[in-house]
């Protein structure tokens, strides 16, 4: 049964109010926090979904610790890291937050799509039906170990016709509902809650990682015709279809840009900060005519200072960071093709994250993956500092928008307590309560 849910308890903003909101991003390499202004937008041909604009007036960033894959691995360091990094967008915002909206990118993500039919007796459809129809959703299983991040609902079918997005009034025999369920391991996130409560912050909202990128990311005709959305973070890559407007499919793989890193690291024997640095300013996934004649000075790990350093051609690097790219879009496609979503995503790729900044990433991922590429870079958000305008921080940026979508989710009373605190999880009670 889908008791443990943590679809959001979140209210969506009301049309036409300013309303402010603090999100917080724990990843493997670093944490984020951005406090934004909501403020009401017209309706305009762009970003047809967004009812606000988004003003940031507080951000901090800094470097993750006590964090691996997103899954907490000491709770001091971790506690220590979100405390710095809230306390600069505190600072600059001029106010104290007392809850965020959090990612996850944790325990094992994974989607399934639940459908449920009921009768209606040639009846109008009321709210009382809908209610029916999702409490036959509920009635199919979801692993006890595993809680629910988003349940949305894909599209209502009256009498088998499919495509109606709001049934409430419409006359017909039997109604059908395709919910689609983000679902992760209850532990890993009862973990973040844990480094947030020692922090006195509360959880809003849960947001899984590849849903937040593809709202910032993607635009509009994308995700009608669809899309997938590739978030390649530090330590996971991540996945969202889109189709039909609506997040369909997400999965997450453990292979991210830092180990990248650890792979240039192991081959030219430096130092981890060095293979960061060679990876960033020179690497590439694509061959260079002048590469082969491109030194690149290395100092081995060890090396006393009086010691000449190493010279490797550029080429070199490439060499070392092109199968471990092959391999990531490699697994992604695998998968998806497991799932039959390559299907639904169109011919279209979009990659975002960090690690999609990497010189000729895109080209490679087209012969991979036989779909046409681009880069994603978060839109619609003003006020982020220059450093926070690129890929690597789609994440934050539609954690920002997801308070302006979040009315689609279904959520449910804060009333039953699973864990020993009063916390997100501790208020979980039925998911059925719907957003109608």
């Amino acid at each position: 049964m889908m008791t443990e849910a943590m679809t959001a308890r979140l209210k969506p903003v009301q049309p036409g109010r300013t309303s402010l909101v603090a999100v917080l991003d724990i990843g493997s390499t670093k944490i984020c926090c951005v406090i934004a202004r909501l403020v009401p937008r017209a309706e305009g041909k762009s970003l047809r979904g967004r009812s606000h604009t988004v003003e940031v007036i507080g951000f901090g960033y800094g470097k993750s610790s006590g964090i691996k894959s997103g899954v907490i691995t000491d709770l001091d360091k971790a506690e220590q890291a979100v405390r710095t990094v809230v306390g600069m967008a505190e600072r600059a915002a001029g106010l104290t937050v007392q809850s965020v909206i959090v990612n996850v990118t944790a325990g094992r993500l994974g989607s399934e799509t639940f459908s449920a039919t009921v009768n209606l007796g040639g009846q109008e459809v009321e709210r009382g039906d809908i209610q029916r129809v999702l409490k036959a959703v509920n009635e199919r299983s979801v692993r006890p170990e595993r809680s629910i991040v988003h349940a949305l609902p894909i599209g209502y079918a009256l009498d088998g016709q499919k495509g109606v997005k709001d049934p409430r009034g419409m006359v017909g025999e039997k109604l059908s509902v395709d919910v689609s369920v983000i679902s992760a391991e209850t532990l890993a996130m009862r973990n973040i809650e844990l480094v947030l409560h020692r922090c006195h912050l509360q959880i809003e909202a849960l947001v899984a990682t590849p849903y937040a990128s593809g709202l910032s990311t993607l635009v509009d005709d994308e995700s009608h015709l669809g899309v997938a959305c590739i978030d390649l973070g530090g330590a996971t890559t991540t996945v969202s279809v889109f189709a039909e407007g609506q997040l369909v499919y997400t999965d997450a793989i453990a292979i991210g840009g830092h180990h990248l890193t650890l792979d240039v690291a192991r081959h030219l024997s430096v130092s981890v900060a060095d293979a960061e640095r060679l990876k960033t300013v020179y690497g590439s996934v694509l061959p260079g005519q002048a590469d082969e004649r491109d030194l690149i000075a290395i100092v081995p790990v060890g090396a006393t200072p009086d010691e000449a350093p190493g010279q490797i051609p550029r080429s070199h690097i490439t060499r070392i960071i092109r199968p471990r790219i092959e391999e990531m879009f490699t697994a992604v496609r695998d998968r998806m093709q497991a799932t039959g979503m390559m299907d639904i995503c169109g011919r279209r790729f979009v990659l975002t994250g960090g690690g999609s900044e990497l010189t000729g990433l895109p080209e490679v991922a087209r012969r991979v993956l036989a779909r046409n590429v681009r880069n994603g870079r978060p839109m619609g958000i003003s006020g982020l500092p220059d450093m926070a305008k690129g890929p690597a921080f789609a994440a934050v940026a539609g954690m920002l928008i997801y308070p302006q979508v979040c009315s689609q989710e279904f959520s449910e009373p804060r009333s039953a307590r699973l864990t020993g605190t009063d916390g997100y999880f501790a208020r979980v009670g039925s998911w059925l309560k719907s957003a109608f």
